[in-house]
């Protein structure tokens, strides 16, 4: 049995959903995901944050803007979840 203090562990592929992520945690959540698909090879990996109002998307994004190993970001082909998903290419 998990203790709250005990990191939960998520394996990595290159489709991230943060639907189960707390608000208070993308950020954090999204930087160690990134660090780790980077760390594995994946070149391409797709974040699903959801529509809503646009709050996670605009702090995926963020963290995106600032990390050195991404090539490029944009919204997923409406088959992949268009403007409720991000694609990123990485270096």
């Amino acid at each position: 049995m998990l203790s709250e203090d005990e990191p939960v562990r998520i394996p990595i592929t290159d489709v991230f959903d943060l639907h189960s992520v707390q608000p208070r945690e993308v950020e954090e959540v999204v930087e160690a995901y990134l660090e780790e698909a980077h760390r594995m090879g994946l070149k391409a990996v797709r974040i699903i944050h959801g529509r809503g109002i646009g709050v996670e998307r605009q702090i995926v994004r963020a963290v995106l803007a600032r990390t050195p190993f991404v090539a490029s970001y944009g919204d997923a082909p409406p088959e992949a979840g268009g403007w409720g998903a991000t694609v990123v290419t990485l270096r």
